[in-house]
């Protein structure tokens, strides 16, 4: 039996404006451009202040307070039952607060630079173009074709050549087999860069060692060639004492192969996409400058954009609103109205995202300050997400989005903004350290470890207790793990 009854229910929504105030918090700079590009896409009423000097007229016109009628749900079927409806009912209204419309965050002295960039071809085209000039037949051409597709980023053919049959099968009605497919597959192999389209590691280094051996006759690339070929998993594992029994040689010999050995290109795609896209560079989302002892803190004008609302819709609400009466103008009206809206709520997202990017980082600036007036890692203060979000009175996820993908320019160098977060210890003194001061300590005492006779983390954890710092050896191998820095025999060198 159906049974009606009365439910009290306690939500929390998120309205609209701070879905997209928490979603512009989490991007970087860089994303931030792309985004407010997409937005003047989509909303015409939005627009970027190219020149300083225009006339604001007719926007300080519109600097007065606005409003949404209270019967409009921004549907293009609004129907408004007020006759009196007018451009001075949306315009001006003292119940609703001030939105500001021009958001002005540079000076007429602040420097402005762009960096050059060239359109060059991809790692793929620089393939085909190189296959231009091989007299293949059709049919081995686009077998080739298929092939450089298939490539990864480091340059190497990850599938098997038997799949591959049966995909330019289906794909291009081409009935081929692994034969035919290795022979195609030998002809890219001669490409530059050298190793490119090779299988797996060993194949990647033994293509560039015989193509060595082709071009320099002055050196003899036999005993590289012998290890990779016949010790690989030896090499891999640096098991140097096996190489140097099985294969009859000295120590002088094996280093001397080594050295050419480690002289190869274990990823001939991705270093060939680095020389042709040119340098990377980070883009700080905030500038931190040491005057005198004195830390200034500024936020980079990619988050500061001078954004307003377009004079020509300004004007189209003016034009329309005194002929609201006929059914086409009050459509045009109300689209005109939705836009200017969501173009008011966009660029006080951004203000919004400003103002607590900037009091955030000085929460951090201002908790770290012995690190960023020194430079020195070991002054670094354990510090976590509720400590900020304390500071500022603002949720903990507000600060995880601030912290997530920024960076910040410091007199030492640019950092990740969430590098500076770290869990906290208690010393033989029962003093808090950061985690950041030990990785610090353990990275210098592995950087200073004699490369014959590297440190293992049994004796790194005791070096580590000699200092003061009490952790244990799987400690220990955590945080050499997340510094990156490999086990002790594979960091041994001859």
């Amino acid at each position: 039996m159906l049974k009606q009854g009365l439910q009290q229910k306690l939500l929390q929504k998120l309205s609209p404006q701070q879905i997209l105030l928490m979603k512009l918090l989490q991007i970087p700079s860089m994303a931030l451009e792309q985004r407010i590009k997409q937005e003047i896409e989509e909303n015409p009423a939005l627009e970027v202040e190219e020149n300083s000097d225009l006339d604001e007229a007719p926007e300080e016109e519109f600097e007065s307070e606005t409003e949404v009628d209270d019967d409009y749900d921004g549907d293009d079927n609004y129907d408004s039952t007020d006759d009196e409806f007018g451009f001075e009912d949306y315009i001006e209204d003292d119940d609703i607060p001030n939105y500001k419309l021009n958001a002005n965050n540079s000076s007429a002295d602040d420097m402005h630079y762009e960096s050059p960039s060239s359109s060059e071809p991809s790692f793929q085209e620089l393939l085909i173009q190189q296959l231009g000039f091989r007299v293949l037949d059709e049919r081995k051409n686009k077998i080739a074709l298929y092939i450089i597709g298939n490539l990864d980023d480091s340059g190497y053919l990850s599938r098997p050549l038997d799949a591959m049959a049966d995909d330019l099968l289906f794909n291009t009605n081409i009935k081929t087999n692994k034969k035919e497919i290795q022979e195609v597959l030998f002809v890219i192999q001669e490409f530059d860069p050298p190793g490119v389209g090779a299988r797996n590691l060993q194949e990647c280094l033994l293509i560039q060692l015989k193509r060595k051996q082709n071009e320099e006759s002055e050196i003899n690339y036999k005993l590289p060639i012998m290890i990779i070929e016949r010790f690989f998993n030896e090499f891999t594992k640096k098991h140097y004492d096996k190489i140097i029994k099985r294969a009859n040689i000295n120590e002088t010999e094996l280093k001397d192969a080594l050295a050419e050995i480690l002289n190869l290109n274990p990823k001939p795609g991705s270093t060939s996409e680095e020389s042709i896209s040119g340098s990377h560079y980070v883009i700080p989302d905030f500038i931190i400058h040491n005057q005198n002892g004195d830390l200034e803190l500024s936020l980079s004008s990619r988050n500061a954009p001078d954004l307003r609302i377009s004079s020509h819709f300004i004007e189209m609400i003016k034009m329309y609103s005194d002929t609201k009466n006929h059914k086409g103008n009050k459509e045009a009206l109300n689209f005109a109205k939705a836009k200017i809206d969501s173009a008011k709520w966009f660029i006080d997202a951004i203000q919004q995202r400003q103002n607590t990017l900037i009091v955030t980082m000085n929460a951090i600036m201002n908790y770290q300050k012995k690190y960023f007036i020194t430079g020195d890692e070991t002054t670094l203060r354990p510090m976590i997400l509720k400590d900020i979000a304390e500071v500022v009175n603002l949720d903990i996820s507000t600060i995880s989005r601030v912290a997530n993908s920024k960076y910040v320019q410091t007199p030492f160098g640019t950092f990740l903004l969430k590098s500076f977060f770290s869990e906290s210890m208690q010393n033989e003194e029962g003093e808090e350290i950061s985690t950041r001061e030990i990785k610090k300590i353990l990275s210098d005492c592995i950087e200073a470890e004699e490369k014959g006779k590297p440190l293992t983390d049994e004796q790194l954890m005791v070096i580590l207790k000699e200092k003061g710092y009490n952790i244990a050896r799987r400690t220990v191998a955590k945080y050499r793990e997340q510094l990156n820095i490999s086990v002790a025999r594979l960091r041994k060198e001859l």
